[in-house]
């Protein structure tokens, strides 16, 4: 696995760590699919495409919110599927509390002012 050092974009470690995500089975994709896992209580943190389309944001910011699930609303539908061995998707629910805090700081890094 490449390092995740300063030379080293964090959207392609997030995507890099998505797709070490999918391969543990730690996500659930797809708009219904997420959706499911958060009613079950398995989401501990979902990306959304910024490039969705507002129905699927609708369909799931109210219940994350509801569920006090945290996410972020970031990359594209082509990369965000491609990254988990998938076509477009418009959602990425991560089930596992290890790889969700990670995906969330790279999240984050992603949404903040860079140096």
């Amino acid at each position: 696995m490449p390092s995740e050092g300063p030379g080293r974009a964090p959207d392609q470690a997030l995507l890099d760590l998505l797709g070490l995500a999918a391969r543990a089975r730690a996500i659930v994709s797809g708009t219904d699919q997420v959706r499911g896992g958060i009613r079950k209580g398995e989401v501990v943190f979902a990306i959304l495409a910024a490039d969705g389309s507002p129905t699927q944001l609708r369909k799931l910011t109210p219940l994350l919110d509801a569920r006090r699930v945290p996410y972020r609303v970031l990359l594209d539908r082509e990369r965000l599927g491609g990254a988990v061995g998938r076509g477009p998707l418009s959602a990425v629910g991560v089930t596992n509390r290890g790889f969700a805090t990670r995906a969330a700081e790279l999240s984050d890094a992603l949404s903040s002012p860079r140096e």
